[in-house]
């Protein structure tokens, strides 16, 4: 049957502001009202993905793991559905699918509103925070003062810092902040707070106007410039924000790089938001890009580093992947590198047709660097924790595919909710293919190949009337890095939304969409000639809420 579930006690789940307000010290310890589907039916309410139990979301902050908790923070604004006074939800998993919603972290003071940040745990006690026995956690972020900002002042933008010594369920803002004082830059946020082990250091990477300011600590309270990077290098059709550094070992080698994570709003390939990124190297004082990424980056006319004429090597290049940022503090003896982004766009996302709450954040994924044909790349995948939610699957049988085949005909289930996985071989070097979702009401989601262009793509021109945004509806392309006639993919569906990850997640797509009627229906289309199904497979995906009432 059919599955639409729903989020119980949502009113319970706005918070007031109370003195904590002021102090910016999150004092309430007692658990948060667990969110259930036994309540109503709630029109593109996701069911497997991050949502705010009600009010805006955007940015992902302060990602950290402790204690076997996955702490999730966010741009929440918690007394509306549009974009407003900066706050962070907070937000606890054990595998990063299923939730627990705690009280508000960080209310804005008099320094301004929460901005974007990160959170780290100080083991050694080098801020003296905390101690050698119950370290602090750390939290790093922007204060943005709308005020100085309003009287003209360019220097409205400081960095402050918050910390916890009960595992983020109280904070406590430090008293001299801010940290890091504006010199002047109207664009200066966003701190990504990391520990650089060979030199005995905590580095901050700081998206400054149109480039990425490194600085260094030695006890996360005081900080010095290290250099600058990027002003002339990558997409700048809009202002840097939300950055993020770490090291990846390249797959099947003992070589390690550093990956460079930069969100830019606007100036993504496919319009408004995304995240593009940059590899190299880092001393502790500059990164440089490696000089395999940089000849891929700069070479021109290029399939893998251009899309709609734009310039940049991307994370993501569906529309509503944006200021994803990595989870700190992941223990070694697990070693991903594990990332989140929120699911939106800036182009839209105050006006998207949901009621009491807004935005959802992208599944958590890992991400791993690889050689491909276009050279270094960081490839993403779902966590597998995703096969928690589990629920009955099909495997396909091989066969040929001469026009159209009806998968969810043959499935002995009925989902909107789903992750499919299909090995498809082109048996015509013009072949191209779409996997097509739709409902009753010739509504429909197209996500497929465009053999002319050589490019994925993803058209929700059809997903719904958009009527809510003039921006929203299109075809959005993403360049294929292999070149082979073998094309696996995987797309995982819910109710409101696609991430699509093509050849082993080399090339990502992540799109939303409002349809009228949640889609059921798929269908493998097969174009200018024959396509094989050598393999596939769909496993219907529970509702976290359900599943979390079954524990």
């Amino acid at each position: 049957m059919k599955k639409i579930y729903a989020i119980a006690a949502l009113g319970l789940l706005l918070y007031s502001c109370s003195s904590n307000q002021n102090t910016g010290e999150n004092t309430d310890t007692a658990d948060a009202v667990t969110a259930t589907a036994s309540s109503f039916d709630e029109p593109h309410r996701p069911q497997f993905h991050f949502t705010p139990p009600s009010g805006w979301m955007n940015d992902p902050n302060g990602m950290v793991y402790y204690k076997g908790e996955y702490h999730l923070f966010y741009q929440h604004n918690p007394d509306s559905t549009v974009w407003g006074p900066m706050h962070w939800g907070h937000a606890v998993s054990n595998d990063m699918v299923h939730w627990k919603h705690l009280p508000i972290a960080l209310y804005p003071d008099s320094l301004g509103m929460i901005f974007s940040g990160s959170a780290v745990v100080d083991i050694s006690n080098t801020s003296g925070l905390g101690t050698k026995v119950n370290p602090a956690m750390v939290a790093i972020f922007t204060y943005h003062n709308a005020e100085q900002e309003r009287v003209g002042k360019n220097d409205f933008q400081t960095q402050g810092i918050a910390f916890s010594l009960d595992n983020g369920r109280s904070w406590t803002k430090y008293k001299n902040n801010p940290v890091l004082k504006n010199p002047g830059i109207r664009d200066f946020r966003d701190p990504k707070v990391s520990w650089y082990e060979a030199g005995q250091k905590w580095i901050m990477t700081l998206a400054v106007k149109d480039h990425i300011s490194f600085y260094s600590s030695k006890n996360l309270l005081d900080w010095k410039l290290e250099s600058d990077f990027g002003a002339d290098v990558g997409a700048h059709g809009g202002v840097w924000e939300c950055p993020d550094l770490f090291k990846l070992k390249v797959n099947g080698t003992n070589e390690e790089k550093w990956v460079l994570l930069v969100n830019i709003n606007p100036g993504a390939p496919n319009g408004g938001s995304g995240t593009q990124y940059f590899i190299g190297s880092f001393d502790g004082n500059r990164f440089v890009m490696d000089p395999r990424f940089e000849a891929g980056l700069n070479a021109k006319p290029a399939i893998a580093t251009a899309v709609n004429g734009q310039e940049g090597i991307w994370l993501d290049y569906g529309r509503d992947e944006y200021a994803g940022v990595t989870w700190a503090n992941v223990p070694d003896s697990d070693g991903r590198r594990l990332f989140m982004g929120w699911m939106s766009n800036w182009n839209y996302a105050n006006v998207v047709p949901t009621e009491k709450w807004r935005s959802a954040m992208t599944v958590a994924r890992t991400l791993e660097l690889e050689n491909t044909p276009a050279g270094l790349r960081v490839v993403s995948q779902p966590v597998q924790e995703l096969q928690n939610i589990y629920g009955d699957s099909y495997t396909f049988k091989e066969q040929a595919v001469s026009d159209t085949l009806t998968l969810s005909g043959n499935v002995p289930f009925t989902s909107s909710t789903f992750d499919l996985q299909l090995d498809l071989e082109r048996l015509s070097p013009d072949g191209q293919f779409a996997v097509e979702l739709s409902n009753n009401q010739n509504q429909k989601v197209l996500i497929g190949y465009d053999a002319a262009r050589g490019q994925y793509y993803i058209d929700r021109r059809k997903a719904s009337s958009n009527s809510f945004s003039d921006n929203f509806a299109g075809i959005h392309y993403a360049p294929r890095l292999a070149t082979d006639d073998s094309f696996p993919v995987r797309l995982l569906v819910d109710v409101a939304s696609v991430e699509f990850f093509a050849d082993g997640g080399k090339t990502v797509m992540t799109d939303i969409f409002f349809p009228d009627e949640v889609f059921t229906k798929i269908r493998l289309i097969a174009d200018k000639g024959q396509l094989r199904l050598t393999s596939g497979i769909i496993h219907d995906l529970k509702s976290i809420y359900a599943s979390a009432e079954q524990k």
